[in-house]
């Protein structure tokens, strides 16, 4: 088994110091309860796994997208994180041929099953997280996460301000602008209103936890006023 795991540090780009954390990452449950040796599973560390790419992933869009609000952040952090992304970042490793599961897992499908793939996934970030630190777990993330994220950044993370301009553009004689028409809430928990204007008449109105994203809301709903 020595030799396969091998194949597997290979293919995950890491190499570990103590490997007995790539083996309980691959351990199931139903492997573990089956043990004469009463292996650990890896169910411990896919909770921990589950937390660090939930921070590398909302850390890398928070810097990268600095004008898309909330709700859309939030939006591209779940389907980034979500059992369907892992379970197909496992498929890419083939994390299913290494997987240690009882005789009955196994003769049920188990090695192909989308849950148990995509909690073997976690297991192994935190597995490299607890082996070589934060910035290695990132690394290790973010090659995976990096190409599903470009492939739905147009379509996902629609900057509305930009957008509106381009159709108001259109028309030399009009022009936007963001008026601040409210602001409520302590300082660590405000919340702004902003209205859009095309030349004096509102033309959307939108909310939100900071200026930008208050802009972002009044153009989207600009936007969808008008049709686009």
């Amino acid at each position: 088994m020595a030799q396969d795991i091998k194949i597997l540090e290979d293919r995950l780009q890491y190499h570990f110091n103590n490997q007995n954390y790539l083996l309980n990452a691959l351990t199931h449950s139903s492997f573990a309860n089956e043990s004469k040796n009463r292996s650990e599973s890896n169910e411990r560390l896919e909770f921990l796994g589950d937390s660090v790419l939930g921070v590398v992933v909302a850390d890398y869009l928070f810097r990268n997208f600095p004008e898309v609000p909330e709700g859309e952040l939030t939006k591209k952090r779940a389907a980034l994180v979500c059992e369907q992304a892992c379970c197909g970042f496992s498929k890419q490793l083939g994390v299913g041929d290494y997987l240690y599961l009882s005789h009955g897992e196994q003769n049920s499908g188990g090695r192909a099953r989308s849950s148990i793939l995509a909690d073997a996934f976690e297991a192994i970030i935190a597995a490299i997280y607890l082996d070589g630190g934060m910035e290695e777990a990132r690394k290790f993330i973010l090659r995976f996460v990096l190409p599903l994220l470009k492939g739905h950044t147009q379509k996902s993370f629609k900057d509305y301000k930009t957008a509106l301009q381009e159709i108001i553009q259109q028309n030399p004689e009009e022009h936007i602008h963001y008026v601040l028409i409210g602001e409520t809430g302590p300082d660590h928990d405000k919340h702004f209103t902003v209205e859009v204007r095309l030349n004096s008449n509102v033309i959307g109105r939108g909310g939100g936890r900071s200026k930008k994203e208050a802009e972002q809301q009044a153009a989207r709903e600009a936007l969808s006023l008008m049709g686009y």
